[in-house]
């Protein structure tokens, strides 16, 4: 399992980011590998994290060469104040079950 975590600093928005970021979240949706999304927010709201779990690489690879995530991204300074990537595989996910979390089954090791 693979996760990519989105840090940014938004800036002003428009309807084409809007219209961009519905399409990008439909594409993730559709994508068999896709299992999940959680999301931050600092109290102020100047930084941001979006944090997308994938079943594997290859999954996380196509939905990184869809065309409008590429559009997107190559007009992210136009929308955002700065942000950055990680992408990490994920070889542990527990809890104790109470909290329902995209990784999926709790207190168990998860190997990608």
């Amino acid at each position: 399992m693979y996760q990519a975590a989105f840090m940014f600093r938004p800036g002003p928005t428009d309807a084409e980011f809007e219209a961009f970021t519905a399409q990008i979240n439909a594409c993730a949706n559709q994508l068999e590998g896709f299992l999940g999304e959680e999301n931050w927010q600092s109290p102020d709201g100047s930084l941001r994290l979006a944090v997308y779990y994938w079943a594997d690489r290859a999954c996380l690879d196509v939905f990184v060469r869809d065309p409008i995530h590429r559009k997107a991204k190559a007009r992210q300074a136009e929308w955002y104040k700065g942000y950055h990537v990680i992408v990490s595989e994920v070889v542990l996910s527990y809890g104790d079950g109470r909290l329902p979390h995209p990784t999926g089954d709790s207190r168990r090791e998860r190997r990608g």
